[in-house]
């Protein structure tokens, strides 16, 4: 008998705020039973032709009131509608409704209020009921649109869902699939795209500013703030607010937000924390976009804080405001347009090329002091504090579209949504270099995994190092370490490639050098011949020219211009580092204007990098704007700030990874296996389980038998004939081999039989059930590797990839990346390995299979990818030999999992 096809529980659908296209917020949930009398008022509130195009017809006060009712009480099931919401009482600003029309098939409708037309909303709904019907075993939509209504045309059209368009009897019949194509994926993160830069925008370029809690007193947390927005050049009006002061530092006050007479676009916020919930509902109320809380006393504290900081984020959310913080230091800009300082921090840095982002707010003060010191300009700056809201996700996406932020810098003490975080990152960093100090190195242990490669990733930072790996970000150490390197992106192109000359007055600090390159991973190449003639026609007999060039300590500034000219123009050289240490007689002002107009015959043709070892410091013509060289006190620093960014040059210079085209996937049963394994509860596959579901992604599982008893294991080594290996199936056992769960290269029925009812003894006596064996075939001799994946809570799967066998644990030769993966990145996976040599082929052996097991490692990562309930998979080993690799020995671990967030989901 065919199943129903029907869902038979109402969709599970939760509410979610989501971001418009004009940066705003507003709510989507389900439709509650209670909800008859504000959709009645929706339905109202509608214009003529809102109505007309919603139900076709002017309709009658009676209609309305029954089809608010008939979608009130909407099952679920057969019906299921959804609205959006916004404000403090809530109103209904849109609604939509999908009803079945057969199994596969359902008729999807919704209209949205005309004040908020145009700004997303349909589109949001319309994804939400699309997601809704898909995972409900619905697969087409159909719409019945009235001729006239172009609106709602281009809103299907523009949603990215391919649709069809047919005349019916005056109307036109829209069908589209629920299921999203690439196409439309990317049409709904371009609108999240855009989203974030107007939500941000509101912050840096607001037409009004409020300073809730200014204070009269200089030196005060409020009073500065308010001190530096005065004078920061800010052109629109900013208002002191301060119902103890009639006048605040000569500007008069008021005593509330609400009272201010004109519009106010952004609010900063100072107030002790427990009236600042208070303070934001006044300034809903007032029409604010955007909130900066400087305040402390939220989710850092405690229990009672996190509940403060729940309400102020609700309070946002339903006036559509965006938040800053709370908790931070606040925002500033350079923007000669819209200068803006909502800091408290005494300095002001110069205007340039960097957006800086901090989750620390103590910090970001010495990060402004010291990028001033050094004279590198920001463009942005923002401590986002307890990132309520706003994130360091948003920023990225705006400060892409800014034109005069070219690099951009974070420090980041945690990821919200690091998936979308590397998404975004490999777009942003092919245009803008990222540079990252990510502190919480130390071990966390925080994953609960039993299997090899739990073991290997648990407790590490590996995880993030394999994020900003496959993203291009570059992550330092240190905050001097991101200076370094912004000093460097601020000011010349990244490198060609890895090979650095460098040239100095001193032979030290050029070997000191040398060795930094050579560590951190560049090249220090023998210069050519005829680059190392030219040289010696300038310099005298004493200096060398191989590499590093020491012009030694009597060279003319002039000898420093046409030796980095010289150097700099030979083929073997991407970059160059020029060290100059004061001797008795040369001034370090003028070799620095020689270095100047070398750099500037150069024309950017190679990256240029200097070295002042003075305790004067760096001379001021090369802190000049104009100038653009980087310059550092030791060649170790300079060395290091290159390598970063040379890595970074290769991957700017490798082509984004193309989808990988896997061939025999079989994903309907692999999803089968893994619902069915769901249904008897979460846990390890069973080892047949686990075979069907490795088939499946074409994974090469070694030809084995699960079977029940010793007898049977030893028919079973008969059929696939001998030698063979055996193995013990025991729940809870992970390291077979210590309890004597494994034998290999058993020859004959007998002698597996026999090795069958060893195991079964051995195993009792150590506390453990066998519940069957795995009789396999002895795949051909090869190298023992890994291949594996921990699904973590926060960056989704994780693939590793390692040498592999019983000694995984102990060598912990493994690399990582995260999902999806294209063929570089199992490529590189690989090469990066200490095992790679041997995988060549290595004394005399032969060389292995790679391509074998980058196919392992790329279909182990889309099962994953289609699968997120495989929360930990091992194949390990997997046997890669000379014509092919086997696994022989695997385990899947299944679990529920929360599916991801919505489109336009505002983290």
């Amino acid at each position: 008998m065919a199943s129903d096809p029907l869902p038979s529980q109402p969709t599970a659908r939760r509410a979610v705020d989501v971001v418009l296209r004009d940066g705003t917020t507003v709510r989507v949930r389900p439709v509650r039973s209670d909800d008859a009398v504000p959709l009645l008022q929706f339905f109202r509130g509608l214009s003529p032709a809102s109505r007309a195009q919603r139900f076709f017809a002017d309709v009658s006060d009676d209609f309305l009131a029954e089809a608010a009712r008939r979608e009130a009480a909407a099952d679920g099931v057969r019906r299921v509608g959804l609205v959006a919401t916004t404000g403090s009482p809530e109103r209904i600003i849109g609604h939509g409704v999908y009803a079945l029309v057969d199994g596969d098939r359902a008729e999807v409708a919704f209209v949205v209020a005309d004040d908020y037309q145009g700004r997303g909303v349909g589109t949001i709904l319309l994804a939400e009921l699309a997601e809704a019907a898909a995972a409900s075993g619905v697969q087409v939509f159909e719409a019945y649109v009235l001729p006239a209504n172009h609106q709602m045309i281009a809103v299907f059209r523009d949603s990215g869902f391919p649709i069809e368009v047919r005349a019916g009897t005056g109307e036109l019949v829209v069908t589209f699939p629920t299921q999203l194509s690439p196409e439309a994926l990317e049409r709904f993160r371009e609108r999240d795209r855009i989203a974030a830069i107007n939500a941000v925008r509101w912050f840096f370029r607001p037409r009004s500013i409020a300073v809730i809690g200014a204070s009269r007193q200089r030196g005060t947390i409020s009073g500065e703030v308010f001190h530096n927005l005065l004078t920061s050049g800010f052109p629109g009006p900013v208002y002191p607010v301060n119902p103890a002061a009639a006048v605040v530092q000569s500007v008069p006050a008021y005593r509330s937000v609400e009272l201010i007479p004109g519009p106010v676009d952004l609010a900063v916020i100072t107030v002790p924390a427990e009236h600042v919930l208070e303070v934001a509902r006044q300034c809903a109320r007032k029409g604010v976009r955007a909130l900066v809380v400087i305040s402390a006393g939220f989710a850092e504290i405690g229990e009672e804080g996190r509940q403060r900081q729940r309400q102020l984020v609700e309070i946002c959310r339903a006036a559509g405001m965006r938040l800053v913080g709370p908790n931070c230091m606040g925002i500033l800009s350079t923007d000669p347009e819209c200068p803006l300082n909502a800091t408290f921090s005494p300095v002001m840095p110069p205007p340039g090329k960097i957006g800086f982002y901090s989750q620390s707010g103590a910090l970001g003060l010495a990060v402004i002091d010291y990028a001033a010191s050094l004279g590198l300009g920001m463009s942005g700056f923002v401590s986002i504090g307890n990132k309520a809201d706003i994130s360091g996700n948003d920023l990225l996406e705006y400060w892409e579209a800014d034109p005069r932020t070219t690099v951009i810098l974070m420090y980041l003490e945690s990821f919200g949504n690091p998936r979308k975080f590397s998404r975004i990152a490999r777009r942003v960093g092919r245009s803008k270099p990222i540079v990252v100090v990510k502190s919480g190195r130390s071990p966390a242990g925080a994953r609960a995994t039993s299997s090899h490669t739990g073991a290997l990733l648990a407790a590490s930072d590996i995880t993030v190092d394999a994020l900003f790996r496959q993203a291009g970000v570059i992550r330092t150490d240190t905050l001097e370490e991101m200076f370094d390197v912004a000093a460097l992106l601020a000011t010349q192109p990244p490198p060609r490639g890895r090979r650095v000359a460098i040239v100095t007055n001193a032979g030290g600090p050029g070997i000191l050098c040398a060795d930094a390159c050579e560590a951190e991973g560049l090249v220090v190449p023998v210069l050519e011949e005829r680059t190392q003639s030219r040289l010696r026609e300038i310099l005298p007999p004493e200096a060398s020219t191989a590499n590093p060039v020491d012009l030694i300590a009597s060279a003319t500034p002039d000898q420093y211009r046409q030796a980095i000219r010289i150097v700099a123009d030979d083929p073997q050289v991407d970059a160059v580092i020029v060290i100059f240490i004061p001797p008795l007689v040369t001034r370090a002002e003028d070799v620095a204007e020689a270095i100047v107009a070398a750099a500037r015959e150069i024309n950017g043709r190679t990256t240029l990098l200097t070295v002042f070892m003075s305790s004067r410091g760096v001379p001021e013509i090369l802190r000049r704007p104009d100038v653009g060289l980087p310059s550092y006190a030791f060649p170790e620093s300079a060395a290091i700030a290159l390598a970063r960014v040379a890595r970074y040059g290769e991957w700017r210079g490798r082509p984004p990874a193309a989808p990988v085209e896997l061939e025999g996937l079989r994903r309907d049963e692999a999803a089968a296996v893994v619902a069915q394994a769901l249904g008897r509860g979460e846990g390890w596959l069973t080892p047949r389980e686990v075979e069907a579901v490795l088939a499946a992604y074409g994974l090469p599982l070694a030809r084995q038998r699960v079977v029940a008893s010793p007898a049977d294991a030893a028919a079973a080594a008969e059929e696939l004939g001998c030698p063979v290996a055996l193995k013990a199936v025991a729940p809870g056992v992970v390291h077979k081999t210590d309890l004597g769960g494994v034998r290999l290269r058993l020859e004959g029925a007998e002698a597996v039989r026999r090795a069958a009812e060893e195991m079964t003894r051995a195993l009792a006596a150590a506390g453990h059930r066998v519940e069957g064996f795995v009789v396999q075939e002895m795949v051909p001799e090869g190298v023992e590797m890994l291949v594996g994946v921990v699904s973590d809570l926060h960056f989704g799967p994780v693939v590793a990839c390692g040498a592999g066998g019983v000694m995984v644990e102990v060598l912990r030769d493994v690399s990582v990346r995260l999902t999806p993966l294209g063929r570089d990145d199992a490529r590189s996976m690989i090469e990066e390995l200490k095992i790679a040599p041997v995988l060549r082929g290595f004394r005399g052996r032969p060389p292995m299979d790679v391509a074998a097991l980058e196919d392992a490692i790329l279909r182990v990562a889309a099962l994953v990818e289609d699968l997120p309930q495989v929360v930990e998979l091992d194949c390990n080993p997997i046997i890669v030999h000379p014509h092919g690799a086997a696994v022989v020995d695997a385990r899947i671990r299944v679990a529920s999992v929360t599916p991801p967030p919505p489109f336009g989901f505002v983290r």
